[in-house]
């Protein structure tokens, strides 16, 4: 009887092992574990270059805020230098009419000189005729010019008092005509002057333009790309995200049905032993020795630990050369522009409104600020051979004018100034371009 107890007991001890070790279910859950961890890890990547990409994102951004910056600036200074542009039109339209009108008025005065010295001849003649002064008509008629001629007949004191009134108007008449011949000649240089200014304009303006087509264009195309880029990393993190949720809810289900089949095991296993435990009382007719069982032990329950991602650790204004470098890239040409705190605010200059305002920066101050201009700067401090320049001294060069152009040399064959193509920015004065237009003139202040 004891024997056939202990063999009872052991097959139900058997029977229960083959329902709880479920090795089916255990294998299963494994390899989703498995495939879990390795999702995760993948996301981890994807997360990581999403960060990346985000910080690189953060990055383009405060260079793109930069470029729409100065996009605005040279849309500012080619508003500006348009209307600088056509009022300098209607300035040499003007300033033609004028000369047009003194041309006219030049021509009626030399013909009525021309008439006033007919008759001063004719009279000369008939006072020669009738026996006057010789003395009066060699003074007269030796004279080398017409002009001449006025100043010697004014100078005789013999002269009728007839001749000293025509005389007279004609000296008046002829000093008029040199003051707007004096006149024509300082508008025509003044048209020359507005002309070269204007063709310089139209072609800062076209290089103005350019420049700002180029940067529209390089922020559209930076900004497509963020976009394309941030919009595939998102679809992949979604895509990893979930395959993750669906192999979660897989785990998840598998462990409830093995939870469920461990129930029933436990079940199954109490009602077994409480059968045996009836069928041994009933085969036996008499208490009988108590065979020695042990209570079968329940299988550990298998646990998986979820990897959690790993997160990633979270001017001074003392030197003239240096003190314009926070224009660089952050300005706009503009003729006549800097002249105002707005202006200034906005990063809009010409070259000698910019030199201006960088050594206003240091404590030194180069005139009125309205004012300025290349003109009064080669004056404003001492001429020094080119060979002894040195940083901080100005250099002026040939542009559309002599004089037209002046920056502040920074050394090593380079100077800082407002250029009309760029806005502030360092060029090379000792090749190309402007080695070409500059003077050799040089300002130390």
């Amino acid at each position: 009887m004891k024997k056939k107890m202990l063999l009872l007991n052991t097959t139900v001890l058997l029977g229960l092992g083959g329902v709880l070790s479920t090795p089916a279910y255990a294998s299963t859950i494994q390899d989703m574990e498995s495939q879990k961890s390795q999702i995760q890890n993948q996301r981890q990547d994807v997360q990581s270059n999403i960060k990346a990409a985000s910080d690189e994102l953060t990055r383009l951004q405060a260079e793109q805020d930069q470029m729409k910056a100065q996009l605005e600036r040279l849309t500012l200074a080619e508003e500006e230098n348009n209307k600088k542009a056509q009022k300098t039109e209607a300035d040499i339209k003007e300033t033609s009419k004028q000369v047009d009108q003194l041309e006219k008025e030049i021509k009626l005065l030399q013909e009525k000189l021309e008439k006033r010295n007919d008759i001063l001849k004719d009279r000369a003649r008939s006072m020669q005729e009738s026996g006057g002064n010789v003395e009066y008509l060699q003074v007269l008629l030796g004279s080398s010019s017409f002009g001449d001629f006025v100043d010697r007949a004014l100078a005789v004191s013999t002269i009728v008092d007839a001749d000293r009134g025509i005389l007279t108007e004609t000296k008046n008449m002829q000093d008029e005509l040199k003051t707007k011949q004096a006149d024509v000649k300082s508008k025509l240089a003044s048209l020359e002057d507005m002309k070269a200014e204007l063709d310089e304009m139209t072609v800062q303006l076209a290089a103005q333009k350019k420049q700002k087509d180029a940067l529209a264009k390089e922020l559209k195309d930076k900004e497509a790309k963020n976009e394309e880029l941030k919009a595939s990393l998102q679809s992949k993190d979604s895509s990893l995200a979930n395959e993750q949720s669906t192999l979660e809810q897989n785990i998840k289900d598998q462990k409830a049905a093995e939870e469920a089949a461990r129930k029933a095991a436990e079940q199954a296993a109490k009602e077994a032993a409480k059968k045996a435990a009836e069928q041994a009382q009933k085969a036996a007719a008499a208490p009988s020795e108590t065979a020695d069982s042990s209570s079968p032990k329940a299988a550990p329950k298998a646990s998986s630990n979820d990897v959690a991602p790993t997160s990633a650790p979270a001017p001074k204004a003392s030197n003239v050369v240096t003190v314009g470098n926070r224009w660089i890239g952050n300005s706009a040409y503009v003729f006549g522009g800097g002249r105002s705190q707005s202006d200034i605010n906005h990063g809009l200059f010409d070259c000698s409104s910019f030199v201006h305002w960088a050594y206003s920066q240091v404590g030194v101050n180069l005139g009125p600020l309205g004012s300025v201009s290349t003109e009064t700067l080669k004056h404003a401090g001492t001429q020094v051979s080119s060979s002894q320049m040195q940083p901080g001294d100005l250099v002026f060069f040939d542009t559309y004018k002599k004089d037209g152009h002046v920056g502040i040399y920074v050394g090593g064959g380079k100077f800082i100034g407002a250029q009309s193509s760029t806005g502030v920015a360092i060029a090379n004065m000792s090749s190309g371009y402007w080695k070409q237009k500059f003077n050799g003139r040089v300002v130390r202040i």
